[in-house]
């Protein structure tokens, strides 16, 4: 399905003295729900994985939760006004799913779809675009216990649950997101235990993820049942993938790493298979039987958009003849199926996170996507970096951060010159918020947030990205 709102990106561009974007490109900002939201339990919203994950000791730095985050309940049209003064086109958000469904089963909580109802009448009352995102991992203890992720039950679940919201805002939200990163809810939560639910095991999150892909599709049948003008899509995050040299056990290492970070998502959802050189390498872990007949067919549902997430490149080589094994980031913890993998350091910058900046890597990343799987619109649906922020004299300068939205705003511009039909980007993240298993040490946001007294300043990179904004474009260098 076409998008009619945003016209194609291609031969379009400004080429004067500005870098100058698509007209009707969406600019935007994005966050989570259990990121900022806080009233962890009020309003009839029951606990998620992420409630119980952080409350258990040693799971989250500081033992820090996000019971109260970024108080964005209670302060959301006070929010919402701040986005407007920046120039926000869009701002995509995600659905807390124990909030509007306890139990993650059954009826439905009026309470809490009331509050997203609020929020989509004050983004539209203040000309910004809702952009819905279903799943941003705080799936409903109740499912977690009854299986998870890793249990084919969810999937169905999943779907039930994006018909009840549908049902709530359809109406007025035009561009759905189902699931944000499958891969660190498979991987961080079932394979290295990272982040919530906090389990380990190759088989079970290969087995998630796979179940997640089958509640995307499942949903986006629903959806577009109840919705059948609504932009639907899926979020993946992903990372071009190089190897250290040209050593054929380099090389090696890069595919094999690019099959589980890239293609293990890409495959099914647009192109409705695994690719087989994963699935040999994950023979050791699983023997895939828990894809059923049709599976992949509802995985690959038509979509009207693909959302990717950009934050850094994985450098890649293969063992080294006794060395430590401390040194490797080994397979059980994420990449099941890929033991002694080294991922290299290149001693360029980094950001707060220890993450390699390499803006490059989103032209590249885009362009595969275009030209390797789809002709549908790309949005970057985040891109951003934390760095250490300090108040001085009531103001943030986090010069650093603005250099990063920078340098990937160029590279997204670079991208559209060559063909991608890239219709917007979201910055990560609208606000500091609750970093999941870093809790709030690690900042990201272009708004402050004291979360003492949960005053907001909007930092420099904030100023900035709303010139960016009303200029639809760049200056030359």
């Amino acid at each position: 399905m076409s998008n009619p709102t945003h016209p194609p990106a291609v031969g379009v561009l400004d080429q004067g003295p500005e870098l100058t974007f698509p007209p009707g490109f969406l600019w935007g900002a994005a966050t989570a729900a259990y990121q900022i939201e806080g009233a962890a339990a009020e309003g009839g919203r029951t606990p998620s994985i992420w409630d119980t994950f952080s409350h258990t000791e040693g799971r989250v730095v500081s033992g820090h939760t996000g019971d109260v985050a970024c108080d964005h309940y209670h302060r959301m049209p006070d929010d919402v006004r701040l986005m407007a003064e920046l120039g926000l086109k869009s701002y995509r958000f995600s659905v807390s799913w124990p909030r509007v469904q306890p139990g993650g089963t059954g009826g439905v909580n009026q309470e809490g779809l009331d509050f997203y109802r609020r929020l989509v009448d004050e983004l539209l009352a203040n000309g910004i675009e809702p952009w819905l995102t279903l799943y941003h991992w705080d799936l409903p203890q109740p499912l977690e216990d009854a299986g998870g992720w890793p249990a084919r039950d969810t999937a169905g679940r999943f779907a039930d649950y994006a018909s009840l919201v549908a049902d709530a805002v359809g109406d007025r939200v035009k561009y759905w997101t189902t699931l944000n990163e499958p891969w660190c809810s498979a991987f961080l939560g079932y394979g290295s235990g990272a982040h919530a639910p906090g389990r380990s095991d190759g088989a079970d999150s290969v087995r998630a993820g796979h179940h997640l892909m089958l509640g995307h599709g499942l949903a986006v049948q629903a959806l577009r049942a109840k919705l059948p003008q609504a932009q639907l899509g899926v979020t993946v995050n992903l990372y071009p993938v190089t190897p250290a040299s040209d050593a054929p056990g380099d090389v090696d290492a890069a595919r094999r790493i690019d099959g589980l970070a890239n293609r293990f998502f890409l495959d099914p959802l647009l192109r409705g298979s695994y690719p087989a050189d994963l699935t040999a390498d994950l023979a050791e872990v699983t023997d895939f039987g828990h894809v059923r007949d049709g599976d992949l067919e509802i995985i690959s549902t038509p979509l009207d958009l693909v959302g990717i997430n950009y934050y850094s490149r994985h450098v890649v080589a293969a063992p080294v003849a006794g060395e430590e094994p401390e040194k490797y980031w080994r397979a059980p913890s994420c990449w099941p199926g890929s033991e002694e993998v080294r991922f290299v350091t290149r001693g360029v910058p980094v950001t707060d996170m220890d993450w390699e900046i390499d803006a490059p890597g989103l032209v590249e990343t885009l362009r595969r996507v275009h030209e390797e799987y789809t002709d549908l619109p790309l949005y970057v649906t985040e891109n951003g970096s934390a760095f250490v922020d300090t108040v001085q004299d009531g103001r943030v300068d986090d010069v650093d951060r603005l250099a990063y939205f920078d340098a990937h705003l160029r590279a997204s511009h670079e991208a559209i010159a060559a063909g991608v039909p890239l219709r917007g980007y979201f910055a990560w993240s609208l606000m500091d918020n609750f970093e999941w298993a870093w809790g709030y040490t690690k900042r990201f946001g272009m708004i402050w947030i004291d979360y003492d007294t949960q005053a907001r300043i909007p930092k420099s990179s904030a100023r900035w990205y709303a010139e960016v904004i009303r200029r639809n474009g760049l200056a030359a260098q």
